[in-house]
């Protein structure tokens, strides 16, 4: 039986705007279409983050609320897994990095586990206090955390929480590759990652994802080395070197058919569920 692989899609981030592509979704509508779109192509998750009115990252629960509403809506149909941000604005209080979990309960959210510098020019702040407290709230809300590394010192943090009982087993990790001032995106830092992953967590899933010009390597990579694999104008805007992505559809297409070359089967949504033990 062939292996099947899950399609998370990023389709927006917090940071990439209508200048660097005009293509990138931004309202709640344009948003709600797209994963939509997305799910029609073979994406199992959608990972969001909103905007503001002007175009910045925001953890506005009316704007999470807007857009799932929007999809759930328009689309009855979509059985998308959402997994939605704790991280989409740097300034953002503990409390409003929650709340639209507490109201919406996803499915999933991510949780980043550490700290960091962030494009050399800022603090991407998760304190121990809000690591714990975020980690019991998922459990009381029924959300999965998706474990964000991005270094292996992050893989640490998680065993560390695991063994508290702030996390609960089994894990699911999203390996983020190149990023700046995290784990530059290469296959042996991917595979370091992934030994790192399997030495103190045992038995949890993984995905990952490149930024920039690590991202084509890096879904071939999560592909071949049997993790799953994350695409989207989020962690890069381009196609190909000098073309500009048309579309998040396009990402995915591409991420299934790499899937389907190298033997393995595209994830549905409930494949998904199980594979990941939402249900």
């Amino acid at each position: 039986m062939a292996k099947k692989t899950i399609i998370t899609v990023a389709c927006t981030g917090a940071w990439p705007k209508k200048e660097n592509n005009p293509n990138v979704p931004m309202t709640p509508a344009e948003i709600a279409e797209d994963v939509y779109d997305c799910w029609q192509a073979g994406a199992a998750i959608a990972h969001l983050h909103m905007r503001d009115d002007e175009g910045n990252g925001t953890m506005s629960a009316d704007k999470f609320r807007e857009t799932v509403n929007l999809l759930r809506t328009n689309h009855p149909d979509c059985d998308i897994i959402l997994n939605l941000t704790t991280s989409g604005d740097l300034n953002a209080t503990d409390e409003t990095r929650q709340i639209h979990l507490k109201e919406l309960r996803p499915e999933m959210g991510s949780y980043d586990c550490g700290s960091m510098n962030w494009l050399n020019s800022g603090l991407f702040i998760n304190s121990p206090k809000f690591l714990e407290e975020l980690g019991h709230n998922m459990q009381e809300w029924g959300v999965k955390p998706e474990i964000e590394a991005f270094d292996p010192g992050m893989i640490a943090n998680a065993a560390y929480y695991l063994k508290k009982g702030v996390l609960k087993a089994p894990l699911h990790f999203q390996f983020c590759m190149g990023c700046a001032n995290g784990i530059p995106g290469s296959m042996k830092n991917l595979i370091f990652m992934k030994e790192t992953m399997e030495s103190l967590c045992p038995g949890s899933t993984w995905s990952c994802f490149g930024v920039g010009k690590s991202a084509l390597e890096m879904t071939y990579g999560a592909i071949a080395l049997g993790g799953h694999i994350r695409v989207g104008m989020e962690d890069n805007v381009m196609y190909a070197k000098g073309v500009l992505a048309d579309s998040n559809r396009q990402f995915v297409e591409r991420a299934a058919r790499l899937i389907r070359e190298y033997g393995n089967e595209v994830a549905t949504p409930d494949e998904a569920r199980e594979i990941l033990g939402l249900k």
